[in-house]
This record gives structure tokens, C-alpha cells and sequence, in this order.
């Protein structure tokens, strides 16, 4: 099903253009970017402001260094090696368990210390990497999710994507890895996307391939449970990143660790538009209305102003979503 530019916008859907020049050409100012684009840069800045982020093993910046690698990791049952200019997920490692000298991957594949190292020395080199200019190796301990989310993830650690405007969150989904997706949340690799309730963290809708989805492809497991635990929180911790990069239009993804509580993994510049999608009606509404308020409140007032005015009246197993047709292509 397609649909005109002239539907999608009575929708509230804004496209790139809008979203480039509208919100990240007025909003972002681009020498800002490389505190969000590098993400060893993104974790030391949070450490600053207070903000949880997974703890950092260590860093790996040259190839002399890598030698060092076995022994940094070494004492540790899991742990992630991800680019600190990645983009997409590329790149990014997930050790589950160690026995011996054996690493392995969620799938169960099991990784030897050359494997490591191969991978290590392949992001130095900036195979990863935005441009694909020299990179560097973080080691960071694994994070240990929330048991509660297990049943709605397959192979990987699920997340949430909140999109925060001049520090007000307006929209939020979780992404949940998939067989199809590789066990990571990339929604264009066939993760399944949530969209959430800004008030409640509760489910709204489900899609997969820009499908509505109503249970996890693997698991089975029904959408329409899904609450996130401690999700106002996970809000403020959102909206405080705003302070932190000095960025107004700004995608935050968060995990919920079980012993931690809500933490911050990466931040987003020009974050993706699918989460329209996810939550089945446009951003624009909630950007034209934030745009009318004062950007001098605190955190937690902004955060219940959105919780207040961008709630939703009904939840996924209550209210049968339309599927939001797709633009008409151009011909």
C-alpha cells in the first residue's frame, strides 16, 4: 500500500528533508558531532555528567596495542568489543560467555583470542568506521539485562531508542534482535521495533519490515505485555543528555541493566525515522508543540510535560493499529 506526500503529512510523518533541515540543520550544531559520533567520547562525556553508561574494560587505539588484548579481557565472563565511530551496529562484538580459551557468541559460536584480535585490528583500520577513517577498539563489560525483557529478545540485548527534542522526549520504541536480524536491534536487518507509550513504557504497537507485528518471531512471546521497568527514569536519564551534548534534535539509545538500572549506550545525531513507524503516527504534532515551550525547565519538568501531553489513549492489545502505508515512490 502507498500512499501520496500529502497523506503522510495530514499524518504528521516528516520525512528526511524536513527532519535534516527543519530540526538537525537548526538545532545541531555540527561542531558538536563528534561528541556523539565517537562514542569512547560519548561514554567519557557521560561519566562527567553523572550518567550510567556500561563500564569501560579498556581501549584498544593502535596495533602495538592489540597485543595487550587477551589480557585486558582476561578475568572477565563476557564483555563487548564495539568501534568508537561505528554506525548501525557494524561491527560491534558480543562475547556472552568465556570457558577456558574459548569465547562465546550468543549464537553459541565459539571464537578463539586470534578471532579477537583479527576483529580488533580490522576497526583500527577503520572497516567499520564512519568514512572509513582509523578507529579505536572499546572493551566494555556485558550488560546484564532486565530477566523481564528476555522472552520479547532473541540472541542480543534489547534496547530503546528515545527521541529527545530541545530535551523534551517526544517518541520511544524498543528494538528487539531477531534470527533475522542476527541477535542485533537493527530494525533494517529485520529486528522487530515497539513503539512505547512516552506516559507508561507500554507497548503500542509492533512492526517488523515495516509490518505490524502483534508476538516476536522466535520467541513467540505476545507484544502486547511489554512494559519497561523503571521508565521514568530511563526518561530523565534521556532528556539529561540534552545538557550533556548541547545537541536539540538528538536520538538516545538506552538498556536496562538488572543490577544498574537504565544506562546509556550511544547517542544519535541524525537518528532514524522508522520509530514512526514503530509507534504508528507521525513526529510532527510533538515537535510543533514542544517548539512553543521554554527551553529553560529542568529535566524531570520537561519529562512530565511529555509523559503528560504525548500520552497514549490506548495500548497494543487494546487497539488495533493501522499499517501506515509506505510513500509513493517517485517515478
Amino acid at each position: 500500500m502507498w500512499a501520496l506526500p500529502g497523506q503522510l503529512s495530514r499524518r504528521g510523518i516528516i520525512g528526511m528533508n524536513r527532519r535534516n533541515i527543519r530540526y538537525i540543520g537548526r538545532y545541531n550544531n555540527r561542531r558538536l558531532y563528534p561528541l556523539v559520533d565517537d562514542k569512547l567520547k560519548t561514554k567519557l562525556l557521560a561519566e562527567e555528567y553523572g550518567i550510567t553508561t556500561p563500564a569501560l574494560i579498556g581501549t584498544v587505539s593502535t596495533q602495538f596495542g592489540v597485543k595487550a588484548l587477551g589480557g585486558m579481557v582476561a578475568g572477565h565472563s563476557g564483555f563487548v568489543i564495539k568501534p568508537a565511530k561505528g554506525s548501525g551496529g557494524k561491527g560491534i562484538l558480543v562475547i556472552e560467555r568465556v570457558d577456558g580459551d574459548g569465547f562465546y557468541k550468543p549464537s553459541g559460536a565459539r571464537l578463539g583470542l586470534e578471532d579477537l584480535v583479527r576483529h580488533v585490528s580490522n576497526i583500527l583500520s577503520g572497516l567499520y568506521s564512519l568514512g572509513g577513517t582509523p578507529d579505536v577498539a572499546m572493551v566494555e563489560g556485558l550488560i546484564n539485562f532486565d530477566e523481564a525483557l528476555s522472552e520479547y529478545t532473541y540472541e542480543g540485548v534489547p534496547d530503546i531508542r528515545v527521541i529527545v527534542f530541545r530535551g523534551y522526549p517526544v517518541m520511544a520504541m524498543m528494538r528487539l534482535s531477531t534470527a533475522a536480524s542476527d541477535g542485533k536491534a537493527n530494525l533494517h536487518q529485520g529486528a522487530v521495533g515497539v513503539g512505547l507509550d512516552i506516559a507508561t513504557g507500554t507497548a503500542v504497537r509492533g512492526v517488523q519490515f515495516d509490518r505490524s507485528r502483534r508476538d516476536h518471531p522466535d520467541t513467540g512471546h505476545e507484544l502486547a505485555s511489554l512494559r519497561i521497568p523503571e521508565w521514568t527514569s530511563l526518561l530523565q536519564l534521556a532528556a539529561g543528555c540534552y545538557e550533556m551534548t548541547g545537541l536539540g534534535y538528538l536520538g538516545t539509545d538506552m538498556v536496562i541493566d538488572r543490577d544498574r538500572g537504565p544506562m546509556l549506550l550511544e547517542l544519535n545525531a541524525r537518528p532514524g525515522l522508522a520509530i514512526q513507524m514503530a509507534n504508528g503516527e507521525g513526529l510532527r504534532p510533538r515537535l510543533d508543540l514542544v517548539e512553543k515551550q521554554s527551553d529553560r525547565l529542568g529535566v524531570s519538568e520537561r519529562v512530565a510535560f511529555s509523559q503528560r501531553h504525548f500520552a497514549r489513549l490506548g495500548v497494543l492489545k487494546d487497539l488495533p493499529e493501522p499499517e501506515l502505508a509506505q510513500p509513493c515512490p517517485s517515478k
